[in-house]
């Protein structure tokens, strides 16, 4: 029995330093990540407003219902962990698109400002994310664990396979 207390006062330790550490954290958070590509910056446009093709080249994507919004882009995101709606707030092809997370259910929200340009016989991506992380204990395990920009990574990481090309993490 000592035991089993020992093991449950251990993880409240554990549990609340990490939350207060997370509480000490920012909310609010910006990062950014480039990925050059082949495809032309019409190509990579057409792939990344084309949401209904997301589960064919993104892993982490079941299925997608575009929405009735009020921008000309609204779909849902059904993952297998949480499903995530988003609202384009801009979009100018084939060169910029900002979209947005609708509500605050997940525990963050925020803002991918994606920005596309030529570079040479194809184009480089730059997606700045403009973040909210309410929870302290979520903002301690992605300062410290996951990392910031690891979402970023893992769409471009995506994305650039979609286009047949490789992406490194912070080598564009």
């Amino acid at each position: 029995m000592k035991w089993v207390l020992l093991v449950v006062a251990v993880a409240a330790v554990i549990v609340g330093g990490v939350a207060l550490i997370g509480l000490t954290l920012p909310q609010d958070h910006v990062v950014s990540r480039s990925a050059k590509l082949s495809a032309s910056p019409d190509s990579v446009w057409g792939i990344i407003t084309n949401v209904s093709e997301f589960p064919k080249w993104r892993k982490d994507v079941n299925s997608v219902e575009r929405l009735q919004g009020t921008t000309l882009l609204t779909w849902r995101e059904h993952m297998s962990h949480s499903n995530l709606t988003f609202e384009a707030t801009k979009l100018e092809p084939p060169s910029h698109l900002v979209a947005h997370i609708v509500g605050k259910s997940e525990g963050f929200g925020g803002s991918w400002d994606y920005q596309i340009e030529p570079a040479g016989a194809g184009s480089k991506i730059t997606i700045t994310e403009n973040g909210q992380v309410y929870n302290p204990i979520f903002r301690f395990v992605s300062a410290y664990v996951v990392g910031p920009t690891a979402t970023i990574d893992k769409y471009l990481t995506s994305l650039a396979a979609r286009t047949g090309d490789t992406y490194v993490p912070g080598a564009a």
